[in-house]
Order: structure tokens, then C-alpha cells, then sequence
């Protein structure tokens, strides 16, 4: 029996890069793809093959699948992980950047899956891996744009759960809390620059702090714990629906759930002031 082939997007840090170490020590030829290929070095050493990938560009997804699809001739998981936050107030943020979140967030990750589909179908079976976020579930104040996106994967994936039923194909939702990794950093950073002066600048400013607090080990979860919940979406006979993995992810979720808007709304912010150290506006 051939070792199964799995395809990572977004694979240059944090839980891409750790879900393409899970999957190939655990019996898995893997393809990892990025724009940032010298990141991927470490995972070269491992065994894993890594490869030039621009979830934004057509050309760019279709060498990436059609080379796997050319050595392996099958893809049997594809886990799309590619993905960024981009937070700021809806009035300041420009539409293109709204456009570039969900191209990278939604398009990116809709054209893979019908990259890879064919040959699924045609083998009678798959999984798609779909990471999302609890930011899916939930929202913050200036992220907006963010949670649209995310909330549009986990929609595009209940739907698609159910049309590929038919072949034999899986689907499966990570829902991470917040993550150990540059992300947290990289997004406070792009909320300075669109709404750190103006109208918003004090909640831009609380929030930025609340998301540079993801790159402290206390505050968040290891992606190698995310990692590992990808790999159970990957081999379970019968995987869940959706993984919700992390630091308070379910106590977040299970709130959203339960409680009415309003109420929900004053945990929100009652949750960012103690995470900020400071009241947001």
C-alpha cells in the first residue's frame, strides 16, 4: 500500500509548518508550500518536499498541484493553512485590502480545494483540512475583515462537507485559539497603520496590545498542538466535523453558543480590557 500524500499550504511558519512535520513523521509523503521557501529548510531536512506556492496566484497553485499530482499521482489530504489577520477599523481599512484578506483567506483556499478535487474524485476518496479559527464563531472590534473571512471558511466548508459526501471525500474544520507564532505581531502591526491615528485610535491601540499578546507562550497555544489535531483530521476512519484546539477555545465557543448577543458582546470586551491590561473605548 502506497504511503498516503498529503499537501500543506502556508507551511513557512507556525501551524503549517508544524502540521507538515505531524503528517510526515507519522507516515505521510508530504508537499509543503509557501511563498517563503527558505523558511521551509528545516522541513527539507525532515524529508519533507517544499515548493513555491502564492495562494493569490493561479499559475503559482496550478505548478504546485499539478507537481504533485506529476511525482505521486494522487493528493490524498490537502490541508489549507494558508492564510493572515488583517484587523483595523472597517472605515479606515482600504477595500482593497478587504479584497486581499479574503483572496488570500477565501479565494486562496476555495482554488486549491478545486485543484486537487479531480483526483480525489477520481480515487474515490479524500480529506480536505480546513484552518479555520474560533474567530470564526466569535469577533473582536476592529476585525472586521478578519472574521468575515473566517466565518466565510467555515460556511464554504459545511457546504462543501456535504456535496462531497457523495465520493467519498471528507471535510473537516481546525478552529485554533490563539496561536503561538509571528501572527499575533504581524497584525497588531497592520491595525497601527490603518487606524492607530483618527477616531479609533484608542481601541486600535488596546487591541494591538491584545493581539501582540499571542506571542507569549502563556497567553497561547503551541502550534504543534494545532498540529496534532490536523493529523487525527487526517487519519481518523471517521474525522470530526470540527476541531475546535487551544486555550480556551472551548470555553470561548461554548459561551457564543449559550449567551445572547448583548451579553456576549460585554464578555468580549470585558475579556480584551484583562488581556489588553487596560479599558478599550
Amino acid at each position: 500500500m502506497p504511503k498516503p500524500v498529503a499537501f500543506v499550504t502556508g507551511a513557512s511558519t507556525g501551524i503549517g509548518f508544524e502540521a507538515a512535520k505531524k503528517l510526515g513523521s507519522h507516515g505521510f509523503i508530504v508537499y509543503a508550500g509557501a511563498r517563503r521557501v527558505d523558511r521551509m529548510e528545516p522541513l527539507k531536512a525532515l524529508g519533507v518536499q517544499v515548493l513555491a506556492l502564492d495562494v493569490t496566484d493561479d499559475d503559482s497553485m496550478r505548478a504546485a498541484v499539478g507537481r504533485v499530482l506529476e511525482e505521486r499521482g494522487r493528493i490524498d489530504v490537502l490541508v489549507n493553512n494558508a492564510g493572515y489577520g488583517s484587523y483595523g477599523a472597517l472605515e479606515k481599512v482600504d477595500l482593497a485590502e478587504g479584497r486581499r484578506q479574503f483572496e488570500v483567506n477565501v479565494f486562496g483556499l476555495a482554488r486549491m480545494t478545486q485543484l486537487v478535487l479531480p483526483a480525489m474524485r477520481s480515487a474515490g476518496r479524500g480529506r480536505i483540512i480546513n484552518i479555520s479559527s474560533i474567530g470564526g464563531k466569535f469577533y473582536e472590534p476592529l476585525g472586521a475583515w478578519y472574521h468575515a473571512t473566517k466565518f466565510a471558511v467555515e460556511g464554504m466548508s459545511d457546504a462543501l462537507r456535504l456535496e462531497l459526501k457523495p465520493h467519498g471525500i471528507d471535510v473537516a474544520i481546525i478552529e485554533p485559539a490563539s496561536t503561538l507564532s509571528e501572527w499575533g505581531r504581524i497584525s497588531a502591526d497592520g491595525l497601527l497603520a490603518s487606524s492607530g491615528e483618527g477616531p479609533y485610535a484608542a481601541q486600535a491601540k488596546h487591541m494591538a496590545n491584545v493581539l501582540a499578546s499571542t506571542d507569549r507562550p502563556e497567553t497561547s497555544t503551541q502550534p504543534a498542538v494545532i498540529a496534532a489535531a490536523v493529523l487525527h483530521a487526517a487519519t481518523a476512519a471517521r474525522p470530526r466535523t470540527r476541531y475546535p484546539v487551544g486555550r480556551g477555545a472551548a470555553v470561548i465557543l461554548g459561551l457564543r453558543r449559550v449567551l445572547p448577543d448583548r451579553l456576549y458582546d460585554a464578555v468580549v470586551m470585558a475579556v480584551l480590557k484583562r488581556v489588553a491590561g487596560q479599558g478599550l473605548q
